[in-house]
């Protein structure tokens, strides 16, 4: 009887993990983060929530930096919260609020190559605790190509399906070892 009980909460636990989502966003899509990319135009129509990575991929000539409001409204790379000339740079939304990037060239940055995304708490159920987060400023191994939308989105099967799957095979173990 304490085998079954074991099982199904292990069950309960991957169910609640199951609910779990988040994306990871190529800026720019397969443009990339560049200045012939009209990055307002790509940020519009996406929401970008709590759990959600941005991707940067750039050429030797351009670099991220994460500032303040007041740095990106004039290209002021001063006092940068982050960092990153790599060419493939990730930036990890762990909270609710507003995010801006800018590149590390302030021609480019005045010229538009500069992002703000709104960040939203993620509505699905958060991931379990103490489980690793994407660190900003780290890096992803270059994908073979990019897309529009999320880029490698962590999504799973539809998790009420899977509970109709699961919950009677469950069941019909509770009776089989009771």
């Amino acid at each position: 009887m304490g085998n079954i009980n074991v099982l199904m909460s292990a069950t309960l636990v991957l169910l609640h993990c199951l609910r779990c989502s988040a994306s990871v966003y190529t800026v720019g899509d397969s443009s990339g983060w560049d200045i012939s990319t009209d990055l307002d135009s790509w940020s519009n129509d996406k929401t970008f929530s709590t759990a959600d990575t941005l991707l940067f991929q750039y050429s030797q000539y351009h670099s991220v930096s994460e500032v303040s409001e007041a740095n990106y409204k004039v290209c002021n790379m001063t006092n940068a919260l982050q960092s990153s000339s790599n060419g493939n740079t990730t930036f990890a939304l762990t909270t609710p609020g507003d995010r801006y990037f800018v590149c590390g060239n302030r021609l480019h940055c005045l010229g538009g190559m500069k992002l703000h995304v709104h960040v939203v708490e993620n509505q699905t159920v958060a991931g379990p605790a103490g489980a690793p987060q994407a660190q900003p400023g780290g890096s992803l191994p270059p994908g073979s190509s990019k897309t529009n939308g999320p880029s490698n989105s962590v999504s799973f099967v539809n998790p009420t399906a899977l509970e109709a799957l699961l919950l009677p095979f469950f069941a019909s173990l509770f009776i089989f070892f009771s």
